[in-house]
């Protein structure tokens, strides 16, 4: 397998305390940078009677729990994360659906070094009553079968990919031989609102297990940063 994910991590400049590893060490996010604080938050929330503070009291938290509880939610807007992450192509859709998140990815237009595919550590069973869920029924010896035929199929794509490369075949077509499980890489900025949005969806019993994932591993990134909205939201 590729090394990429320690070369990535090392050229973003992410120190091991601001990254964390999912899907088994196969995918990872990190955080980049930050912008503001709790206490931001209130000042932002107290602009309109000219109100200003340096630290939070017992009275910022109280109005923290209420801007929270009442969905009074403009002020946290105003702290804002940036976030790297690496991930399967198919988790990568499932988070783009959330047009409220900025954007910039990897484009293999520009390059082919560093390709890397995801195998599920655990492949699950199609749910026989919802579409959209998967259940832990597949047996050792299936699960075993399932991912050597993931294995095979990923060397494959990638033979032909590099075949049509040897072609001279341009990249921006060849790409599309490669398949979902290809791992991506991006950079995502998000307000904390839009953050506390987006972790009520994907960190739910009813969000695929992949992506949910990557919700937890962003909860551990950030509730030291927010330690009194992660209490007040519950995580």
């Amino acid at each position: 397998m590729s090394t990429e994910t320690n070369r990535t991590l090392t050229s973003a400049n992410i120190p091991p305390e601001r990254h964390v590893k999912v899907l088994g060490g196969q995918g990872w996010v990190g955080l980049v940078d930050v912008l503001g604080t709790e206490t931001t938050l209130v000042n932002a929330a107290r602009v309109s009677f000219g109100k200003r503070v340096s630290s939070l009291t017992e009275r910022d938290v109280t109005l923290l729990r209420y801007l929270l509880e009442h969905r009074h939610t403009s002020p946290l807007e105003h702290m804002v994360f940036t976030f790297i992450v690496h991930c399967p192509l198919f988790v990568r859709s499932q988070w783009h659906r959330h047009r409220t998140w900025s954007y910039n990815e990897i484009s293999r237009r520009y390059t082919e070094v560093d390709i890397e595919f995801y195998v599920p550590p655990h492949v699950r069973a199609q749910s026989a009553d919802n579409r959209q869920a998967s259940v832990d029924t597949l047996s050792a010896e299936k699960q075993e079968e399932a991912r050597a035929a993931m294995h095979a199929a990923h060397r494959h794509a990638l033979e032909i990919y590099q075949r049509l490369l040897a072609l001279g075949v341009c990249r921006e077509q060849a790409r599309g031989v490669l398949p979902q499980n290809l791992m991506t890489t991006f950079w995502a900025t998000v307000d904390l609102n839009n953050l506390l949005h987006f972790l009520e969806l994907r960190d739910h019993e009813g969000a695929q297990w992949e992506i949910r994932q990557y919700a937890q591993a962003i909860k551990q990134l950030v509730r030291p940063l927010i330690p009194h909205v992660a209490e007040i939201v519950g995580w």
